[in-house]
């Protein structure tokens, strides 16, 4: 089944920018996963097990680098379109 996940990370501290591309960064090695992002939030779309383990290991390996964080997540049940545009963050 396709998993499509919009996640927006809040790092808690003044070098978000920093904890956020290091997000993107480890997402953008997952081959087997669409990923777009926006000036609001990145969306992953893929196999079910595949957006849900990165969207878990991505977490993890963000909480390490910044323990103060929230993600916030939305997961739909199917294929979207998503959008094809790619923003750079400012910094």
């Amino acid at each position: 089944m396709i998993l499509t996940a919009e996640l927006s990370l809040y790092p808690l501290r003044n070098d978000y920018i920093e904890i956020i591309q290091a997000l993107l960064d480890d997402l953008s090695e997952r081959p087997d996963l669409t990923i777009v992002t926006n000036a609001m939030s990145t969306q992953l779309q893929g196999e079910h097990d595949v957006v849900m383990t990165a969207v878990s290991d991505v977490l993890r390996e963000s909480a390490e680098r910044a323990e103060a964080q929230v993600l916030v997540c939305k997961f739909i049940p199917m294929e979207l379109e998503i959008a094809r545009e790619r923003h750079e963050l400012p910094g």
